[in-house]
C-alpha cells in the first residue's frame, strides 16, 4: 500500500514535468514517512530547494497524505495512520500467507540448478549453501508468479569417476563398500589423493579409466552405477531432512547423448579450432579460449553445461538460467554465457555465487578428509536443541519433531543471514541459541504470539483502529508494508538474506514493542486491535520463515 503511494507520488511528479528518475523513497531515519530529496531537481531546474518544494508540494497530496513539510533539502511526508494502517492489516488478515503473492499474465520459466552435489562422496556441511540459498530462491519466484524447474545437475561425470574406480580396483573391498558405501568411497578418493603425491602415474590411469567410461566399459560402467546408487540414497535422506525437492535430478552424465549435437552446433557456426591437439572456441581477448575437448577426445565441464543449457532451452522454454555455485566458477559462467551467446542465443544466464563454509575458520576439503558430513552435524544439533527446549519448556509435546525443527531452522538462518558473497562460519553453538541473530529466536517470535493470540477469534469489525496512530504501532505497521517489496528486493538480488534481516527486523520490533504494550487487555474494540495487529506480523514472520526453508512452529 505505502509502495503503490509512493508510485503514485513519483509518476505524478514525472509526468507532469516530464522528468525520469524522480527519487522517493522512504527514509531509513527521521520522522518522515516519505522523502522526496529535493537536490537533483534544484540542479536541474536551477532553483532553491525551498523553491522546488513549493513548485511541487501541491502533486504529492494524494490519498493517505496526511501532510507535507520542507527541511533541510528534503520534502517530507506524513502519512495519514489510521485508515492506511487498518487497509494494510486487513489486506495481510484476508490473504494469510499469500499476502505478496503475485500473479504474472505471462509465466516466464526459469530453470534453477542448484545443490548439485558429487556422488561418491557424503553430503558435507559445504553443500548446504548452494541447496538452501537455492531452494530460498526458487520458493521466491514461485511466490512472485514465476514457473520454475528446480534441478538438481549432480556431480556424477567427470575425470573424478576415474579416480574412485582406480583407488576402488587398487584398494578397495566390495564388502567394505557393502557395509559403509559412502565412508568408504570417502576413504578411497582421500587415499587416492595421498597416493598420487607418491606416484605421478596415478593421475593418467584415472584419465584412462574414464575414456573407458565415455566409452561405455562394460565393468567401469556398472562400477559408476553401484557408487551412483549408493550415493542417491543418502542425498536423498539429506533432503527429506531439509524439505528441499527438485523437479529433476538430471546430473552430468544424462547429457552424454546430447554433447555431440552441441558440438555438432558449434561446428556448423564454424567457432571451432584445434590447437595442441585440444578442440576449443575463441571467447577473445578479454577471456581463456573454452575448452570443449581435450586432446584424447574426452569431454569437459564447459561442454557438458552447453549441451545441458541447449536441452534446457528446448525443452523447459527456458531462456533465463540460474546457477547456485560457489565464487570459484565465475569464469566457467561467463564463458558459458559468451559461448551462448557466439552461437546466437540470447540467454539470461545469471551465475549467483557464494562464500565457503568455514569450520573453525578453515575451509572444508574432501581430498584432505577435512570434511563434515552434514547428517552427522544435524543429529549434533537436534541433540543440542532438545536438551534447550527441554530446559525451557520440559512439558512440550513432540519433543522430538520440534528440536529437529529447531535445529535445522537454526542451520539454515545462520547460512542465510549473512550476504551470500561472504563466507559462513559454522558454530553450533552460536547458532542454536534463542536470543540475538538466530533462527531459534525467530521461530520462538512466533510462537510467543502464538501463545499470546491463541484462543481468540478476530472480529475486523470491532476493531479500534485509532490505536494505530501511536508511533510504536505504525512503525511495525509499515515495516509489514514492505513486505512486496521485499519479496523483489530478494528476487532481484538473488539473495536471500535480504528477507532473513527483514524478518528479523520485524521480530526484534515485535519483541519491542510487547515489551511496552499489554495485548491482551479488557477494551474489547482496543483487543481487536492489537489481536489483527500480532496475527499480521505473525503471517509475516511464517511466511517470511517458509521462504528461507525454515519451519514456523505452534509450540516451543
Amino acid at each position: 500500500m505505502i509502495e503503490l503511494i509512493k508510485q503514485e507520488i513519483k509518476q505524478k511528479i514525472e509526468s507532469k514535468y516530464n522528468l525520469t528518475q524522480v527519487i522517493v523513497e522512504e527514509p531509513k531515519r527521521g520522522f518522515a514517512d516519505i522523502a522526496i530529496p529535493l537536490f537533483n531537481l534544484s540542479k536541474e531546474w536551477k532553483m532553491n530547494p525551498k523553491l522546488v518544494f513549493d513548485k511541487i508540494k501541491d502533486d504529492v497530496l494524494v490519498e493517505h497524505v496526511e501532510r507535507i513539510e520542507f527541511m533541510n533539502g528534503f520534502l517530507n511526508i506524513y502519512l495519514e495512520r489510521k485508515n492506511l494502517s487498518e487497509q494494510i492489516l486487513h489486506n495481510i488478515f484476508e490473504k494469510q500467507n499469500h499476502y505478496g503473492d503475485q500473479l504474472l499474465e505471462d509465466k516466464q520459466s526459469v530453470v534453477m540448478d542448484y545443490s548439485s552435489p558429487n556422488i561418491a562422496k557424503s553430503f558435507g556441511v559445504g553443500h548446504l549453501r548452494s541447496t538452501m540459498i537455492g531452494n530460498s530462491i526458487q520458493l521466491i519466484y514461485k511466490k512472485l508468479g514465476y514457473k520454475t524447474v528446480a534441478v538438481n545437475h549432480l556431480g556424477d561425470w567427470g575425470t573424478q569417476f576415474g579416480k574412485m574406480i582406480v583407488a576402488y580396483q587398487k584398494w578397495g573391498k566390495k564388502e567394505d563398500v557393502q557395509k559403509n558405501p559412502i565412508a568408504e568411497m570417502q576413504k578411497l578418493y582421500v587415499k587416492f589423493h595421498d597416493e598420487e603425491k607418491n606416484d605421478d602415474t596415478l593421475e593418467q590411469q584415472a584419465r584412462d579409466v574414464f575414456k573407458k567410461l565415455e566409452d561405455h566399459d562394460e565393468v567401469y560402467t556398472e562400477l559408476w552405477q553401484w557408487f551412483k546408487e549408493e550415493s542417491m540414497k543418502e542425498f536423498m535422506q539429506m533432503y527429506d531432512l531439509l524439505n528441499v525437492s527438485f523437479d529433476y535430478f538430471t546430473g552430468e552424465s544424462f547429457y552424454n547423448d546430447k554433447m555431440d549435437a552441441a558440438v555438432e552446433e558449434l561446428e556448423q557456426k564454424h567457432l571451432l579450432k584445434v590447437d595442441d591437439g585440444a578442440t576449443i572456441v575463441d571467447l577473445g581477448d578479454d577471456m581463456p579460449p573454452a575448452l570443449i575437448k581435450r586432446s584424447d577426445g574426452a569431454t569437459l565441464y564447459i561442454t557438458r553445461d552447453l549441451a545441458a543449457i541447449l536441452y534446457r532451452y528446448r525443452t523447459y522454454g527456458a531462456t533465463k538460467l540460474l546457477y547456485v555455485v560457489g565464487n570459484e566458477q565465475q569464469l566457467h559462467f561467463k564463458q558459458l554465457k559468451k559461448l551462448t551467446d557466439l552461437l546466437g542465443y540470447n540467454f539470461d544466464i545469471e551465475h549467483i555465487n557464494f562464500g565457503l563454509v568455514l569450520v573453525d575458520g578453515k575451509k572444508m576439503s574432501t581430498r584432505g578428509g577435512k570434511f563434515k558430513r552434514l547428517e552427522e552435524v544435524i543429529d549434533q544439533a537436534i541433540v543440542l536443541a532438545k536438551d534447550a527446549i527441554m530446559s525451557k519448556n520440559p512439558n512440550l509435546k513432540n519433543q522430538d519433531e520440534v528440536a529437529k525443527a529447531v535445529a535445522i531452522g537454526a542451520i539454515i538462518y545462520n547460512d542465510l543471514k549473512n550476504d551470500k558473497h561472504l563466507d559462513v562460519d559454522f558454530d553450533l553453538e552460536n547458532m542454536l541459541k534463542f536470543e540475538g541473530q538466530t533462527g531459534p529466536y525467530l521461530q520462538y517470535s512466533s510462537v510467543r504470539i502464538e501463545s499470546i493470540v491463541k484462543g481468540y477469534d478476530i472480529d475486523i469489525d470491532q476493531v479500534n483502529a485509532d490505536v494505530y496512530k501511536q508511533d510504536h504501532y505504525f512503525e511495525i505497521v509499515k515495516s509489514l508494508a514492505q513486505f512486496p517489496n521485499i519479496l523483489h528486493r530478494a528476487k532481484d538480488t538473488s539473495s536471500p538474506s535480504v528477507i532473513s534481516k527483514y524478518v528479523m527486523s520485524l521480530a526484534q520490533a515485535f519483541n519491542s514493542f510487547y515489551g511496552k504494550e499489554r495485548i491482551i487487555v479488557e477494551d474489547i474494540s482496543v483487543l481487536q486491535a492489537n489481536l489483527l495487529f500480532a496475527r499480521s506480523i505473525q503471517i509475516i514472520i511464517n511466511e517470511s520463515l517458509r521462504l528461507l526453508g525454515i519451519k514456523s512452529l505452534k509450540e516451543m
